[in-house]
């Protein structure tokens, strides 16, 4: 891969089904809204390769739809080593997947959890609701908007930077 000028944003889960495409899907949608598209890319994996080539859960495309995010064009795919050195924010969605992403990146310092950005909220880890129901999966979008509203701001601060 090829490093582009602009702010690239990985975010990742175990199986890239649910946390993580719901992730990028809103994040595109906050990025989108704000004609940011030239400036931020965003992208998602799994550190697991369950999955690959797979679209989000039904459950979890499900409910960003109801909520007016479009995850249908998304695929599951495994991170991968060059990953590392390719974006300027590699974000987990628990501390489980950010153990394996300081593993496959050691020395790299664009590694976070997502709700590392925020400092009101009580949690650390975005639960994964792959084994839950549907409540779980409210619960998980009701985080990761949050979050990447915060997250979203921490970008546009650092293009303003630039």
């Amino acid at each position: 891969m090829v490093k582009e000028s602009r702010i690239s944003v990985l975010f990742v889960c175990e199986g890239n089904i649910c946390r993580s495409p719901t992730a990028e899907g809103i994040l595109r949608a906050l990025v989108v809204k704000a004609g940011l598209t030239d400036q931020i890319s965003i992208d998602s994996a799994g550190t697991s390769k369950y999955h690959l080539g797979a679209p989000p859960d039904r459950r979890a495309v499900r409910e960003a739809a109801r909520r007016g995010y479009d995850l249908s064009t998304l695929r599951a795919r495994q991170v991968a080593p060059e990953d590392c050195h390719y974006f300027d924010y590699i974000v987990a969605m628990d501390g489980a997947n950010l153990s394996y992403l300081r593993r496959l990146c050691p020395g790299i310092d664009t590694l976070y959890r997502l709700l590392d950005f925020t400092i009101e909220m009580k949690e650390q880890d975005i639960p994964d609701p792959y084994y839950g129901g549907p409540r779980d999966f409210e619960r998980v979008i009701d985080l990761i908007e949050q979050a990447c509203r915060v997250f979203f701001e921490v970008l546009k601060t650092r293009l303003h930077a630039s």
